[in-house]
């Protein structure tokens, strides 16, 4: 099997975020048809909350340009511990 690559990132990434919003809307479904409001309320902030997470990571996951990052390779000098350069005065 394969390592992760970024296509295969970026569709997990789509997956998670169509499971999220396909999440929050069976449960706001639910919550219409029935009128179970004490707990409904509670376990619909916590399902927004799960459901924004689960977009936040997927869409994070889906555009992240991990190929060709703009940070890598490493500066060598800070990868041996010295300070940056706008740090020495």
């Amino acid at each position: 099997m394969e390592g992760m690559t970024q296509e295969r990132s970026r569709q997990i990434g789509r997956a998670l975020m169509a499971l999220s919003v396909f999440q929050l809307a069976c449960f706001l479904l639910g919550a219409v048809r029935r009128s179970y409001l004490v707990v409904a309320i509670p376990v619909g902030i916590i399902s927004g909350i799960a459901a924004g997470v689960g977009l936040w990571v997927g869409y994070t996951m889906a555009t992240t340009n991990w190929d060709n990052p703009a940070d890598w390779p490493p500066d060598t000098a800070a990868a041996e511990g010295s300070p940056p350069p706008d740090a020495l005065g």
